[in-house]
């Protein structure tokens, strides 16, 4: 298990995806979306034991952060960031 202090890197496919979503969501949300879902995305990497930030974090950190109220938003924001979200998440 990784040290909560080391330091984690995004892989920069899924960094692009990240901040493409980031962009699209509503600028009084956006701000908090995007520390609390970078966090998140970040403590998903280190809890698998890995020190780069992949796509399947990133999901996760939406899925388990997001309100459902914003569910059908966020879900068309992974959509049109070219998360291949369906992979990942429990039907």
């Amino acid at each position: 298990m990784m040290n909560s202090q080391e330091q984690v890197i995004w892989e920069d496919e899924s960094l692009k995806k990240f901040n493409k979503m980031i962009a699209r969501i509503p600028l009084f949300h956006r701000e908090i979306a995007r520390k609390v879902a970078f966090k998140k995305a970040e403590l998903n990497a280190k809890e698998r034991g890995s020190k780069k930030v992949e796509e399947p974090d990133i999901i996760k950190a939406f899925f388990s952060e997001v309100p459902m109220t914003f569910y059908s938003l966020m879900i068309k924001l992974l959509e049109d960031a070219g998360f291949d979200y369906k992979r990942y998440v429990a039907k």
